[in-house]
């Protein structure tokens, strides 16, 4: 690192820890939601510090994107800024967007430290939280999505429209603003994700790359699947209508969900079907949204054959 940069860095409070208390700490302490922001944003920063010195090359981008900011919401409002921008798009008007939507609500922040949580506790490709606030498309989509739900429900629709459009050229996820997403998210890979007007999803979800949660095509109105807390989507799932997938389901990679699916059981295949039938299906303890267990299911699906 410049000596330039150093004197920066060593004007910004960051607290020293050994880099392996920085990679998945087993424990994660639980505190109120303003100490648990402070606590991870001097995680962050922390991370920043130790990478700025280890790579040179990226020290005035780590610099300029978390070492210099006050706090996560000013970092996060910059670094999106710059991400979502446009030549007519000023990232000027998006910072100072950004920054008073987060500043001004604390649930916004709250669902911003859950989502970095569950991002670095359920990817073991995470290796740190800011990798994940700087590099993971997913996280960034879902932050700025919920951003323009904001704008959404406060009537400022052709500015949350066009931020929607922003995410999608940028992240290549794209969800409606109108649509409601709780806390603890993660959107691994993220890429082709789509989300329809009037879905929901709840708290402790994790859904793969190039799920779809749409509409049948033939309904107005509330048309979009709804998603209890703790489900677990797998890749190029594709759920349509306004259905429910109950609490802690899981939904198998590239099924074709059509109707309800049970809290804490297993949809899988094209068209989906539950493990150990509909009658008596087949039941989980565990929460897929958190655990990640993708295909435990096999052992019980018996026509699967290689």
């Amino acid at each position: 690192m410049n000596g330039n940069l150093h004197r920066l860095c060593n004007q910004i409070d960051v607290l020293t820890m050994p880099a392996g208390e920085l990679r998945h700490p087993s424990i994660l302490p639980a505190t109120e939601s303003g100490e648990d922001e402070a606590w991870l944003w001097t995680q962050i920063k922390a991370e920043a510090r130790r990478d700025a010195e280890s790579e040179p090359a990226l020290a005035s981008y780590l610099y300029s994107t978390i070492l210099s900011h006050s706090s996560l919401e000013r970092s996060l409002s910059f670094h999106l800024g710059n991400k979502l921008c446009s030549s007519t798009l000023l990232s000027t008007l998006l910072y100072d967007l950004f920054l008073d939507t987060f500043s001004k609500d604390a649930e916004l922040r709250s669902a911003t430290v859950a989502d970095l949580r569950a991002n670095h506790m359920r990817d073991p490709a995470c290796v740190s939280f800011s990798h994940c606030l700087l590099n993971y498309k997913g996280f960034l989509a879902c932050q700025a999505h919920r951003v323009a739900h904001r704008l959404w429900t406060q009537m400022r629709r052709p500015l949350a429209l066009a931020l929607q459009s922003r995410i999608a050229d940028v992240f290549a996820v794209d969800i409606h603003p109108a649509a409601r997403i709780g806390k603890g998210i993660l959107f691994d890979h993220a890429t082709g994700v789509v989300v329809g007007e009037t879905a929901v999803i709840g708290n402790n979800v994790s859904i793969l790359h190039h799920v779809t949660l749409g509409g049948t095509g033939k309904a107005g109105g509330d048309r979009h699947p709804k998603i209890g807390d703790g489900v677990l989507i797998g890749a190029g799932a594709t759920i349509l209508g306004n259905i429910k997938i109950g609490e802690g389901a899981k939904i198998g990679a590239g099924s074709v969900v059509l109707i309800d699916v049970p809290a804490r059981t297993t949809a899988v295949g094209n068209p989906a079907r539950l493990v150990g039938g509909k009658e008596k299906p087949a039941r989980h303890e565990d929460v897929p949204g958190e655990s990640m267990d993708h295909t435990s299911f096999i052992s019980e699906w018996s026509d699967y054959i290689i």
